[in-house]
């Protein structure tokens, strides 16, 4: 407390003076001079004091008109597999926490996205549709949609969906991470604990956050309160643009995000596109600053650059005859300040392709071309969960189009099941994970009544009514739910038979 004692009196001080000017109360300018008998002097006033500054109410930022514009381009993003082999993401404290411990069980997830093209081109994480046999999206204006998987990065967790024969849909518009600045206020819309089209406000925290991939990552840090479903969805500064797609949060805090820059998605968009995938440059080795501490320890020339600490056995780097403490300080006619700039230089660059590497090496600086190699995913990640461009068939034949499976509701199923007497219909016995009726809420155990209000009488009848509808046709059944002891009708929308 003592130490800032000062500095409060200095801007009280100051604050009592500002006052005085404002009032009109500085002390009074000096008397007019006596006349001379020549001439007349003129009289001498105080200037008038300045008028107290206003700004103006709407000069602030107004993230009520930025959510506005842009709510109609943020997506809810319904994930339903049926079973995975493994997860490929690096982060399992947040898989855990997001969709369970069980790997290898069925599971729904939630997440976010935006359009960032009118044909229906969606943004959002890779680890929101990993593995997944069927992701519905939907709008704000409550348009559902189908989508399939146009292209996967789970490098830097993006994932680019796709609307088929989608058209003049609303459009969030991207603008530049580089220009961000910390302490600059920034927005999140998501979709947080199924909350739909949640708007958040905040300061961006920090840039240039690493979480996974030391390499790689590059996080927006913001205050702006994310949660669990904020995930893929974007993060927007004062101008509404887009400048980020939330990823991430603390499990220590409440009040800390994390987001991948939006500059490092669109990067990687037309290799998304063209390849489903995205294929980095590579060299093999392991990279620090040139601190003034090594520099001086290690008597190395250069005041900046990449020190190679490692050589990987096999890889370009060692090919190309790269060695510890070498600093490479160029990459053609690019300079090289850091660690960081030479990675993101080489990850831009496709594998294949031959870099002219400069570097300093016991006293003198030569050129070193080294042919790049694809950068391996991480040792935790298969990458080839999700096959880009396509989802696996969205149900089984046996399931039919609604995704469900119903058997005949006899005397003895109604007891063990305590169906009361009166109610005639068919049972459900399983629900696809992955299915329409899944993201209807239908569970097993309920009884269908009437199918589009014509009553069923038997298994065989309700494969028949199923089997009838066209893809996208509306099935709506009328239902006996025991949990209730009460009738539900629900909406459920046809598959395309697989």
């Amino acid at each position: 407390m003592t130490r800032y004692a000062p500095l409060a009196g200095l801007t009280a001080a100051a604050g009592f003076l500002l006052g005085l000017v404002a009032a009109g109360t500085w002390p009074a300018a000096p008397t007019t001079p006596p006349a001379v008998p020549s001439r007349e002097a003129p009289a001498i006033s105080a200037p008038a004091p300045p008028p107290p500054v206003r700004l103006p109410l709407d000069s602030g930022v107004d993230f009520a008109a930025v959510a506005e514009r842009l709510n109609a381009a943020v997506v809810n993003v319904d994930a339903a597999s049926r079973g995975s082999a493994g997860r490929a993401r690096s982060a399992p404290e947040r898989w855990s926490r997001e969709f369970g411990d069980d790997a290898g069980a069925p599971r729904e997830g939630s997440g976010s996205g935006f359009l960032i093209d009118a044909s229906g081109l969606v943004l959002t994480n890779y680890h929101v549709v990993e593995n997944a046999d069927r992701i519905t999206l939907t709008l704000s204006d409550k348009r559902v949609f189908r989508a399939e998987v146009l292209g996967i990065d789970p490098a830097i967790d993006v994932a680019l969906l796709r609307i088929p024969g989608a058209e003049a849909l609303p459009v969030a518009p991207l603008g530049d991470s580089e220009s961000l600045k910390v302490g600059e206020w920034v927005c999140a819309i998501g979709n947080p604990l199924g909350y739909v089209h949640s708007v958040t406000v905040g300061v961006v925290s920090f840039l240039g956050r690493k979480l996974f991939d030391q390499s790689l990552d590059a996080f927006i840090q913001t205050d702006a309160a994310i949660s669990f479903g904020n995930s893929g969805g974007p993060l927007i500064n004062a101008r509404g643009e887009v400048v980020g797609m939330t990823t991430a949060i603390s499990s220590q805090s409440s009040n800390i995000g994390f987001a991948i820059p939006i500059n490092q998605v669109v990067a990687v968009l037309p290799q998304l596109r063209e390849h489903g995938r995205v294929a980095r440059g590579y060299i093999g080795v392991t990279l620090t600053n040139l601190t003034p501490a090594l520099r001086l320890a290690l008597d190395l020339g250069p005041n900046a650059g990449a020190l190679v600490q490692d050589v990987a056995p096999g890889k370009p780097g060692e090919r190309a005859g790269l060695r510890p403490y070498d600093v490479i300080v160029g990459v053609g006619d690019a300079t090289i300040a850091s660690d960081e700039e030479l990675i993101r230089y080489i990850s831009g660059r496709l594998p294949g392709t031959v870099a002219e590497l400069q570097l300093w090496r016991d006293g003198r600086t030569r050129m070193v071309p080294v042919k790049l190699a694809e950068r391996p995913l991480l040792e935790s990640s298969t990458g080839d969960a999700l096959a880009p461009g396509r989802l696996r068939p969205v149900a089984e034949r046996e399931h039919g189009p609604l995704g469900i499976t119903v058997r005949d509701l006899d005397a003895t199923l109604s007891a063990r099941n305590r169906i009361p007497d009166d109610i005639r219909g068919v049972m459900v016995g399983f629900v696809d994970p992955a299915g329409p009726a899944r993201l209807a809420r239908v569970r097993t155990g309920q009884v269908v009544l009437e199918f589009n209000r014509r009553p069923v009488g038997s298994a065989a009848e309700f494969r028949m009514l199923a089997a009838a509808l066209a893809p996208g046709q509306v099935a709506a059944l009328l239902i006996y739910d025991p949990l209730v002891d009460g009738r539900i009708i629900v909406a459920i929308v046809a598959d395309p038979a697989p």
